[in-house]
């Protein structure tokens, strides 16, 4: 049992060892770098180019090789004619054969054969290759008959060179005569030998010299870019805020000169928007520490502004509660850190509450109308009513309408304008539209509306109520848009109610 155990173990070994080198061959290969992974697949395309080339060389180098010996071959029987006795001495004989390099040779006329040379006949010939259907220039004729001769000259390379051949063929522009050959292949395979090494030495310096020229023109062009990209997105990730690291993209016209202007433009964009993420978490410590001296001083006031309430003047009855209510309003945003102080929003406490009541506080809160400089109207049903969250609504209301405010008040030349806010229930959700006839929104800033720090409409404004109001809009459940006007702004917010 223990010697069946190790025979097991020993199998297991010689047939892991082949498979554990192929894989660290492998990962060998995808470890190399881009310009060794090219130059070794240019030379290995070169080489196999120079192998597709050398099949068809070496077997027209075998057919021109057995032509040249009949072309000879019919030389020396020719010179054998022109013996003046008709019998040739041994001694000539054998010279005019070893010059062909043959062994024998018969001419065949009007189907007559007659031997007009030998020496050492063997007694056995081993192949015979018909040299008569070649072309003008000695190659085959067809595509069947190059395989054929590919494979003849492949079984020539590979075998033992102790064979014998008999060739025939016509050498002479008399159809009728045929020349008969008896050679050995020794001879044949040496010179093919001989022909394939010079061909693989070429071969190979041909190899070297096209793969360096491909490999430097590819290098420049495609590889040393490559590499350039790849090294400053590696410098870029190592301190992505650092705008000197953006890649100076190149003035090729090519898809590297894209890809290098497309990495620049990310780049920035990320860069930009990394430094906008620091602004905003600046000011979120910022306003959390303002709104924490804020809240104190708002308690204050909430407790002097309580002493109003006891004071007989209509006038102040009349707009005390709703002092006390900014007060309670203001404290609450304080505790909360409600303007981007923090990460995130609480979940909207939804109710269903009426719409023109808070739509007046918001224009109250805001002082309007201004006489003058800017008209207030409302266009809200009595019954209209939105399911939300009251103080969020508050708020992107008021983002919005100060936001027209300012607008209007900003616009040259100097003219009265009106913010217009209407609402509408339609098919489960409540549709509010604020619109003025001020200048408008610039193009500008409706790429980045609704983005902190890039889509204020205004000179030095920073765009977070635009996106305090979209966040908050969306948290419903709805869409905050600016609607297409031939005058003026228009945001509409849809916001539909609660699926049970």
């Amino acid at each position: 049992m223990d010697q069946r155990a190790d025979r097991e173990l020993d199998a297991e070994r010689s047939t892991a060892a082949p498979v554990g080198v192929a894989m660290r061959f492998r990962q060998r290969v995808r470890d190399l770098g881009l310009s060794s992974k090219l130059l070794l697949l240019t030379l290995m395309f070169v080489m196999l180019a120079e192998v597709l080339i050398f099949a068809p060389s070496i077997a027209n180098f075998r057919l021109n090789w057995l032509m040249d010996r009949v072309t000879a071959a019919q030389l020396a029987s020719l010179a054998a004619d022109a013996s003046p006795t008709g019998d040739v001495p041994q001694s000539l004989r054998n010279e005019l054969l070893k010059a062909a390099q043959i062994k024998a040779v018969a001419l065949k006329r009007n189907d007559q054969r007659q031997l007009i040379l030998y020496s050492d006949m063997p007694s056995v010939i081993d192949a015979t290759v018909d040299l008569t259907q070649l072309g003008r220039n000695g190659g085959s004729t067809s595509l069947g008959s190059r395989f054929a001769s590919i494979w003849d000259a492949m079984a020539v390379m590979v075998s033992s060179g102790e064979r014998t051949l008999r060739v025939i063929g016509r050498p002479g522009d008399d159809a009728g005569d045929l020349i008969e050959v008896v050679l050995p292949e020794r001879p044949l395979k040496n010179a093919m030998i001989r022909f394939g090494l010079n061909v693989l030495g070429l071969s190979i310096l041909i190899s070297v010299i096209t793969a360096a020229l491909v490999y430097m023109a590819l290098n420049r062009l495609l590889v040393k870019p490559m590499q350039r990209i790849a090294s400053n997105m590696q410098r870029f990730s190592q301190m992505p805020e650092d705008r000197s690291r953006i890649i100076a993209p190149s003035q090729r016209g090519d898809e590297i000169g894209t890809a290098e202007r497309e990495l620049a433009h990310m780049q920035a964009e990320l860069a930009q928007l990394l430094s906008q993420k620091s602004r905003l978490a600046a000011l979120g410590l910022a306003v959390s520490k303002i709104s924490h001296d804020l809240r104190n001083l708002l308690a204050n006031t909430q407790l002097l502004s309580d002493r109003l309430t006891s004071s007989p003047d209509p006038t102040v009855q009349r707009f005390a509660p709703k002092l006390i209510a900014s007060l309670d309003r203001a404290i609450a945003f304080c505790n909360d850190s409600l303007t981007f102080g923090r990460a995130a929003e609480h979940d909207p406490r939804r109710e269903e509450i009426p719409l023109e009541p808070l739509i007046a506080d918001v224009g109250e809160g805001l002082g309007l109308p201004r006489e003058g400089v800017v008209g207030w109207r409302m266009s809200v049903a009595a019954e209209v009513t939105i399911d939300a969250d009251r103080d969020q609504l508050f708020r992107v209301l008021t983002n919005l309408v100060r936001n027209s405010a300012q607008a209007l008040e900003a616009q040259e030349p100097k003219r009265a304008g009106v913010i217009t806010v209407s609402a509408v229930r339609r098919e489960g959700a409540t549709e509010i539209r604020i619109a003025d006839d001020g200048p408008g929104v610039p193009p500008r800033a409706r790429e980045h509306l609704f983005q902190a720090f890039q889509g204020s409409v205004r000179k030095g404004g920073t765009g977070l109520g635009l996106a305090i109001a979209h966040e908050l809009v969306v948290a419903h459940g709805g869409t905050l848009t600016l609607a297409d006007t031939r005058k003026g702004a228009a945001f509409d917010i849809h916001i539909p109610d609660r699926v049970e």
